[in-house]
C-alpha cells in the first residue's frame, strides 16, 4: 500500500495551538461503520453514545516534561534539548542510578553539533557524549546539575509538545497551561514524551458519567516515544522502519476485558497508543496477557483487529502512521469522508484538537 494516500491540506489556523476552554467541551465526531454515518457531537455527550456493558480502556502514561533550551557554550547558539529518558531505561517502571546522570536526547540546532560540545542552562550543564548511540541523531549526553537531573528537569524542562503546536523559546505564557492540559486526568506512569492525545478530552465529570450509565473503564501503560512524529517517508508501508515504544499490560486490564467479553460488551479503545499495545498482546479471542515489553506494530489496511471493538482517536497528520491505523478501522473511504468533513465543519486538528469515535 502506499504511503501518499491521505494527502489533505490542513489549513494552520485549523492547527490548535491551545486546548479548548475545557477538556470536555472538544468537539467529537461520530463515524458509524456499518452504516457509513457521520454525526456531530461534543465529547461530554459519549456516555450517551456508548452502550451498558462497554469498556473504556485508557493509557495512563505520564508526559515528563523533558524540552530544554540551551546555550552552545562555544558560540552562544540555540541549541533545544529534547531528553527522552536516562540511559539504560528500557522498560515502564525501570530505575537507573547511574552518576553523573546520563541520558538519551535528541537535539533541534541551526548548526552541526560535535561529540565534546558543552551545552549550557542557567542552572546546568548538557555535555555530548556519544553520537547516534540509540540511533540516527539520538544523542548519550551528560546532565551536570547542582542536586538531582531528574528533578531537574521536572522543575525546568517544558512539556514536549510537537513542533506544529508554536511555543516562544524564552517567554512561553502558555507553559504553565501545557503541563496541566498536555496531561490526561489519568496520567500515572511517568515516561512519555508525548501526550496519548484522546484520552485529553475525559473529565472527572464525563469518566463518573460513564460509571453511571454502566460503562467500566481500565488502564493499560504505553509511553509515547517521539518517533510518534516520524512521517512516512518510503514510498510504501511496508517499507516503513516502525518505531518501538515500551508498555505494561497489567493483570487487572487482561480481566476487564475478558469480563467485558464475557458479558458481551465493546472494548472501546482510547488512542492508537492503547490501540497498538492491545492488538500486540491480544490472543485470537481478543483477550490480552498480562506482560511488560516494546511493540513495534504497525496497523495499516487490511488489518483484523482483534480486541479493538470501537476506536476513540483524534484527527492525525496527513502521511502519518495514525492516519493508516484509523484507516485500518474504518476503510480508506470512510477515513477520507470524515477528514473531509472535519475540514468542512471547522474542526480543529492533531493534539490540542478535536476527537472522533469510531463504532461499529
Amino acid at each position: 500500500m502506499r504511503s501518499d494516500l491521505f494527502k489533505f491540506v490542513i489549513p494552520p489556523e485549523r492547527i490548535a495551538q491551545v486546548p479548548a476552554l475545557h477538556r470536555d467541551e472538544s468537539r467529537l465526531m461520530v463515524v458509524r461503520r456499518s452504516a457509513g454515518v457521520i454525526e456531530h457531537h461534543v465529547f461530554r455527550d459519549l456516555p450517551g453514545l456508548l452502550a451498558p456493558g462497554d469498556l473504556l480502556l485508557l493509557n495512563n502514561t505520564r508526559v515528563k516534561p523533558c524540552r530544554l533550551h540551551m546555550k552552545r557554550a562555544a558560540s552562544g547558539g540555540h541549541v533545544e534539548l529534547f531528553v527522552i529518558r536516562r540511559a539504560g531505561e528500557q522498560e515502564p517502571g525501570a530505575q537507573t542510578t547511574d552518576k553523573p546522570a546520563t541520558y538519551e536526547a535528541l537535539t533541534g540546532s541551526g548548526g552541526r553539533l560535535e561529540v565534546g560540545e558543552i551545552l549550557e542552562h542557567e542552572e546546568a550543564t548538557a555535555t555530548l557524549l556519544k553520537r547516534d548511540a540509540f540511533g540516527p541523531g539520538h544523542w548519550l549526553v551528560r546532565l551536570d546539575t547542582s542536586g538531582d537531573a531528574d528533578e531537574f528537569l521536572l522543575q525546568h524542562a517544558r512539556m514536549p509538545l510537537p513542533p506544529y503546536i508554536r511555543r516562544d523559546k524564552v517567554n512561553d505564557r502558555h507553559a504553565q497551561l501545557d503541563r496541566e492540559r498536555y496531561q490526561t486526568v489519568v496520567a500515572e506512569h511517568e515516561g512519555a514524551v508525548a501526550a496519548p492525545t484522546a484520552g485529553l478530552h475525559f473529565t472527572p465529570a464525563v469518566l463518573d458519567a460513564c460509571a453511571d450509565a454502566g460503562i467500566s473503564r481500565t488502564a493499560l501503560t504505553l509511553h509515547t516515544g517521539p518517533g510518534t512524529f516520524r512521517p512516512l517517508k518510503a514510498a510504501t508501508l511496508e517499507e516503513h522502519d516502525m518505531h518501538a515504544e515500551s508498555f505494561v499490560v497489567p493483570e487487572a486490564a487482561c480481566a476487564a476485558v475478558h469480563k467485558t467479553r464475557l458479558r458481551g460488551g465493546r472494548v472501546v479503545v482510547v488512542g492508537t497508543t492503547s490501540c497498538r499495545t492491545v492488538e500486540t498482546v491480544a490472543d485470537e479471542r481478543g483477550l490480552l496477557r498480562a506482560r511488560a515489553g516494546e511493540t513495534r506494530l504497525f496497523i495499516y489496511p487490511p488489518w483484523r483487529f482483534r480486541a479493538t471493538d470501537a476506536l476513540l482517536t483524534n484527527f492525525h497528520l496527513p502521511n502519518s502512521t495514525l492516519i493508516f491505523l484509523v484507516a485500518a478501522w474504518l476503510g480508506e473511504q470512510l477515513t477520507r469522508q470524515a477528514y473531509e468533513a472535519a475540514l468542512a465543519g471547522d474542526y480543529r486538528f492533531f493534539s490540542y484538537g478535536d476527537a472522533m469515535l469510531c463504532l461499529p
